[in-house]
This record gives C-alpha cells, sequence and structure tokens, in this order.
C-alpha cells in the first residue's frame, strides 16, 4: 500500500504556489503521491500540472474532478496536459459529487448519475487513450478527437461507493477514489463490488485509493473532538454518510485515524489488509501536528510500499 498526502480535504485554500511547493516537498519527503480535490478553491487538473512540471517522481491524483460542470473532451484536453508535464505521472479521478452541489449550485439535473457516468465515461475514455471517440447516447452525441504529441495514456479513476458506481468502476476505470471509507466497509463493501466489475470486464484487479483525515498525537480525545468540528459536513452528504453507516460510525470522527505511533500502524495496516492499494493522509491539526504526523508518515512509507 503506496501513502500518499491528500491536500487540500482538511479544508484551505493556499496560493497555487503554495500547493506546488507543498508538492515539491512531499516528493522530497519520500511520499509516493500527492492528490488534491476539486473543490470551490483552485482548479486541480491545472494546479496539479503546475505540479507535474516542478516534480519528477511524485504520481499526481485529482481527487476528484466533477462530472457535470465539464464536458468530457474539455476534462480530457486537460487530463492529457497534466500527463505531458508530469511525463506520465498523472491520474484522473473523477466523480459525480453531489446532488446538493450540481442541481443546488449548479442548477444542473443529477438525474440518473450512473447512467451519466457511463456515458461520460464512454466519451472520455477513448480520449484519454489517444484515440477518436465516436457516441451516440441519451445525454451526450459526440463525434471527437485530441491531437497531442505525448501519446501518454491517462489512467482514470471514479469516487466510486454506491454498488452500481462500484461495479461500472471496475468495468471501465482502472479504480476507485475513496472518502471518509473505513476499512470494514473497504473489505466487506468496496473490493467485493468493484473487483466483480473488473472480472467481468477481463480488467486487471482495480486499484482501491482510500483517503482519511489522520493526525499523530499523544491526545486523542482532543484529535476526536476536532475531527468532529472540521469534518462534520462530510457526514451529512449521503454518499460519505452511507460509507459511515455501512461502518457503524456515528460520524467522520469515528474514522479518522489518531493516536501514536503504534495506535496508527495498526489502522493502516488494517486498510491495507482490507484491500486499499494506496492511502491519502488528510493531516489535520494545528502546524506542529502536521509536521509531526507528516515525518511520522514519511518515515512508515517504505514499510508499505
Amino acid at each position: 500500500m503506496r501513502i500518499a498526502l491528500f491536500a487540500g480535504a482538511a479544508g484551505g485554500a493556499p496560493s497555487v504556489g503554495a500547493i506546488v511547493d507543498d508538492a515539491k516537498q512531499a516528493e522530497r519527503e519520500g511520499f509516493a503521491g500527492y492528490w488534491m480535490p476539486n473543490i470551490f478553491s483552485y482548479d486541480a487538473i491545472g494546479t496539479l500540472t503546475l505540479a507535474g512540471n516542478e516534480t519528477e517522481r511524485l504520481e499526481l491524483v485529482t481527487a476528484v474532478v466533477p462530472t457535470y460542470p465539464r464536458h468530457p473532451h474539455a476534462m480530457a484536453q486537460q487530463a492529457v496536459t497534466a500527463q505531458a508535464a508530469s511525463n506520465g505521472r498523472f491520474v484522473l479521478g473523477i466523480g459525480l459529487s453531489h446532488r446538493i452541489v450540481i442541481e443546488g449550485m449548479f442548477g444542473m439535473s443529477f438525474d440518473r448519475p450512473a447512467r451519466h457516468m457511463r456515458e461520460y465515461l464512454s466519451v472520455l475514455n477513448p480520449l484519454l487513450r489517444g484515440e477518436g471517440s465516436e457516441f451516440q447516447g441519451e445525454q451526450y452525441k459526440t463525434k471527437l478527437q485530441l491531437d497531442v504529441a505525448s501519446g501518454q495514456p491517462v489512467p482514470c479513476m471514479i469516487a466510486a461507493m454506491g454498488p452500481a458506481m462500484l461495479r461500472l468502476a471496475g468495468e471501465l476505470t482502472d479504480g476507485t477514489i475513496l472518502w471518509m471509507t473505513a476499512a470494514g466497509a473497504v473489505e466487506r463493501h468496496i473490493v467485493p463490488r468493484i473487483r466483480e466489475g473488473a472480472k467481468n470486464a477481463g480488467r486487471p484487479e482495480p486499484r482501491i485509493l482510500c483517503g482519511l483525515p489522520i493526525q499523530l498525537t499523544d491526545d486523542p480525545d482532543a484529535a476526536r473532538a476536532a475531527a468532529a468540528k472540521q469534518f462534520s459536513n462530510y457526514g451529512q452528504l449521503p454518499s460519505y454518510r452511507s460509507m459511515l453507516d455501512t461502518e457503524g460510525a456515528a460520524g467522520p470522527e469515528d474514522v479518522a485515524l489518531l493516536g501514536g505511533e503504534e495506535e496508527l500502524s495498526t489502522a493502516l495496516g488494517r486498510l491495507q489488509a482490507a484491500g486499499v492499494t494506496d492511502f491519502g493522509a488528510s493531516v489535520f491539526g494545528d502546524e506542529a501536528a502536521h509536521g509531526r504526523t507528516r515525518e511520522f508518515l514519511a518515515g512508515l512509507a517504505p514499510e508499505f510500499s
């Protein structure tokens, strides 16, 4: 299981330059990857394109970019640009977002989201492979291509947590990107469904990227209270709420990884045993907690790689 930094999931929007510098620091520290969400701040693909031009080894992952506001051709065009800038180290993570966002904020229909994602991938995937894309569906009717020189395919993953989306992820993508999903839910709910989808489609075993809040601390009760406050909104969104319920967790604070070195090592081991291939550390807390936790994770990364 590779250990990456999941930057920005814990909130805060530093400058683009600060994000790129943080990615460079993560590479120096020995992390395997650097993930960036696309929420309501800087564009994740654009920012990671810049980071790709400033790093040499780090895998760069969008976790995740909502599909509805961007046509799949526009998404592919941005993704192949990021892939060229990073010389093959970019992974495009996309997702549906949430009804409250797509309908309540963007004013777009969230009707039949699984159908939307299947059509979206049907248009997007050939473009990410450097092929022409012709598709006639209910939402998309396209005849498209991209003319780029790099020729490096872009891996694509989706934020899949429900049964239909997990089977779709296994069938049409390289894996899933999870958030607020603990080891028990991964093992019992995520792994069987996504592997079934991949097996039925004759695809390789999918990657399972899992992001969770984490803090190395001598005061887990205080960290738990801080996590409950900082991540409370995730406990209200239906997709994350479903994963918390599957785990038997009352809120995000119950799936956050909190405690000393032994406790965190054990928790990461449970994720690895459950089937997680990549862990995204959403480090939270004050500056001292950030530094202490990152140092611990960087030292642990070779053991899990």
